[in-house]
């Protein structure tokens, strides 16, 4: 801050240089917060076509609502609500999923229209030329009705401005049947209660009570409209108890109309009162900057140095990474638990939609990096559920466990951030989580089997025997290693060993891991190209077959080397695993296994460390040559920019690591292992310090490093510590187009 200054020593043609020094301070730092008002390369349709499944509305950082268009209600397409090759659209519903395979929400929908009130759909045609898609706002004109739409949203609430440009009546749909389920008859039948009460004609207010992916999720609502309601036609029967659907009607002259909307799953009176607190004005551009301003302040954790198209590719990746989880918790702290009971955080916060199977890898990772305060609440949500549960969350919707994927991946979630020093909550109550987690029987989780033959038997465990075995000695030994931090020796020894259960599923004559019977014979008829999906063929392995779930040793790649026979054998079989053909042997659905090089499957995420492996066999060109492959074809700024299922964030969030030239191949150890960076530049904003990373001679073709240098001094390890980075300091590569073998 400039303390006062005296000028009555200077002469007048001091104080005017002084004056222009000054300005020309404000100036430069004028130019260098607009330089980070990162939101603006936001383009959330990225990801709106082929499998990406993400949805181009409006929301916030961890928004409970997020407000966009449905284009249909059932189909894998529309996991999302929209899919961007559709040319219409329903309505715009309240809630959403962001990237994933499966399917539910998409509550509370409103469609403006004109003209004749039918009882059926008032879908309306509409192009992407008319359409706007940026951070916290959508634009869209819905051509059959010429209405304009644009929306916008706080945390809990949503804001609608509807501009109805053809002189006619406005009418507005409000449909409590609608959601994203999978066929037409599951639309009659999902809503098991619902109410809808005109409490004035500026008020509605009511409840869906729904089955479904989320289990029985309530949601409130508060509904404001700026502009009388004239007249209301019902066209389900007005004393339903479920399924509601109503036209409001408005005076003919007006051409505008603004709706607000506030949820809850706690109680009417709660949806009220946060939307009079986050939204108490009819200012729809106040919100939308006000949504902008949030998403720069999340943005601005990092700023890049490159091109256009790259800044949009990045920054949508950031954008990705930070829609899931969703805050679910009111502003008073309520909120709905896994038994559907009311419950109050101290922090306001509680965050449902915990992909952990995907997320744990490297969006978990990266928030212990740039946000480690909302990793912090995270953990408490976890041990909040765990409270109610009796187990840690495994796949959470809604605050409800659907027992989607497999593995109890809070573990490392909570273990990375005890390692680094996030632990803000009971410490104690986070261990006892982890261990009866990890030996109490639950649903998917046979751990009687599992101590008794070291591996999960494929006689009696009919599917993905083998990945969850996998995934679980990874889980074991994170707990192991928060064990031998907090000193509980015998803790240590006993995951320890079982984090050595994967070596009981390698079969050394085939180089692979294979199911294995209760008896220790393997399982006949071996395929290591077959790939299966449990949920509707079975199987030993999970999305994957053999040589995708062959690498799944995160915490102990140096013990799958020696299984597979040393350093120079397992770059051979990593060489196969890029080259060999990738046509798979498919049974069941296999719409989620994209993104192909060779048999590495990017768009899914137990490939996601595989690329990292050559630099622990002394190659780590190979892996240079792989990631900037996969950087340059598997991502782009066009809808279809995303080569799978972006799974609430995680495929994101590979790029955002990998884009800055590492990667969490351990995802609870601190270390980050070196990739290739993309950019020439790049700096992260760690609280009150900075780490600068830095690529000279970057180029198309300099994607090699030559050398490392930490600080300035020669840097030889393969990764780089987390305590490196959050300590601030300067990370500089030297690129060339020679690989350094």
């Amino acid at each position: 801050m400039l303390k006062s200054i005296n000028f009555s020593c200077c002469s007048r043609m001091n104080k005017i240089h002084f004056i222009s020094l000054l300005l020309l301070i404000f100036n430069a730092e004028l130019l260098l917060a607009q330089s980070l008002n990162n939101a603006k390369y936001i383009k959330p349709l990225i990801g709106t076509d082929g499998t990406g499944h993400t949805f181009p509305g409006a929301t916030v950082p961890f928004g409970f609502v997020q407000l966009s268009p449905d284009t249909d209600f059932q189909g894998w397409d529309h996991c999302a609500g929209s899919h961007y090759a559709d040319t219409s659209i329903l309505g715009f519903s309240h809630t959403h999923l962001s990237g994933t395979g499966g399917k539910d929400l998409g509550d509370i929908l409103l469609m403006p229209f004109t003209g004749k009130t039918v009882k059926d759909s008032y879908r309306s045609r509409f192009s992407h030329q008319a359409e706007t898609a940026a951070a916290g706002y959508y634009f869209v004109k819905l051509q059959n009705y010429d209405v304009e739409v644009a929306l916008t949203a706080t945390q809990r609430t949503a804001f609608h401005q509807y501009k109805f440009n053809s002189g006619e009546q406005a009418k507005i749909l409000l449909d409590l049947r609608h959601g994203l389920v999978q066929n037409e008859k599951r639309l009659e039948s999902h809503v098991i209660s619902s109410a809808l009460n005109l409490e004035d004609a500026h008020t509605i207010s009511g409840y869906t009570i729904s089955s479904g992916w989320a289990g029985k999720q309530h949601v409130y609502f508060s509904i404001k409209l700026q502009k009388p309601i004239m007249a209301v036609k019902w066209l389900s029967d007005s004393l339903a108890k479920q399924n509601q659907r109503v036209v409001l009607i408005f005076n003919e002259k007006e051409s505008v109309q603004q709706i607000k909307v506030g949820l809850s799953t706690v109680s009417i009176a709660n949806a009220k009162d946060n939307l009079l607190r986050e939204s108490p004005s009819w200012n729809f551009e106040d919100l939308r900057n006000n949504a902008l301003k949030l998403w720069d302040n999340y943005l601005n954790k990092v700023n890049i140095e490159g091109s256009k198209k790259q800044k949009e590719i990045f920054y949508t990746a950031m954008y990705h990474a930070l829609i899931a989880p969703n805050n679910i918790a009111d502003l008073n702290g309520d909120y709905r638990g896994a038994d559907n009971q009311v419950y109050n955080a101290k922090s306001k916060s509680y965050y449902s939609t915990l992909s952990l199977w995907d997320t744990y890898r490297a969006l978990h990772p990266l928030y212990t990096i740039l946000y480690p305060k909302i990793t912090n609440e995270i953990v408490e949500t976890m041990l909040a559920h765990f409270d109610v549960q009796g187990y840690l969350p495994i796949w959470t919707l809604w605050g409800h466990e659907n027992y989607c994927m497999i593995g109890n991946h809070a573990i490392p979630v909570i273990t990375d951030a005890y390692l680094k020093g996030i632990r803000n909550y009971n410490v104690d109550k986070a261990f006892e989580a982890l261990k009866i987690s990890a030996t109490v029987n639950h649903q998917n989780s046979r751990w009687d089997l599992y101590q008794q033959f070291g591996y999960l038997p494929a006689d009696s465990i009919k599917k993905e025997s083998v990945s969850t075995t996998l995934e679980s000695v990874y889980d074991d030994w994170c707990i192991a290693q928060m064990a031998k931090k907090m000193g509980k020796a015998s803790d240590y020894a006993y995951f320890d060993n079982r984090s050595n259960f994967y070596k009981n599923l390698f079969d050394k004559k085939t180089g692979f891991m294979r199911a294995k019977n209760a008896d220790g014979s393997w399982v006949g008829d071996f395929n290591p190209y077959k790939i299966s999906h449990a949920s509707s063929s079975g199987g030993p392995y999970t999305e994957a077959n053999a040589w995708q779930y062959t690498w799944h040793v995160q915490h102990d790649v140096n013990g799958l080397i020696d299984l597979m026979g040393g350093k120079r054998k397992f770059a051979a079989k990593l060489d196969s695993l890029f080259t060999i053909s990738s046509n798979i042997d498919a049974e069941g659905s296999t719409a989620d296994i994209t993104g192909l090089i060779g048999q590495y499957v990017h768009g899914n995420e137990p490939s996601h460390h595989v690329a990292y492996l050559y630099s622990y066999v002394d190659e780590a060109w190979k892996t240079q040559k792989r990631v900037s492959q996969i950087v340059k074809t598997l991502y782009s700024d066009t809808p279809d920019g995303i080569s799978g299922n972006d799974d609430c964030g995680q495929m994101s969030a590979w790029y955002i690591f990998s884009t800055l030239g590492f990667y969490p191949v351990n995802p609870a150890n601190s270390e980050y292992v070196f990739g290739t960076p993309a950019f020439k530049s790049a700096e992260l904003q760690l609280g009150s310090k900075k780490f600068k990373i830095t690529a000279d001679n970057l180029s198309e073709t300099n994607i090699y490093i030559q050398r490392i240098e930490l600080d300035g001094r020669p840097y030889a390890k393969k990764y780089i510590y987390h305590n490196d980075i959050m300590k601030g300091g300067h990370l500089r590569f030297y690129m060339t187009n020679k690989p350094k073998k």
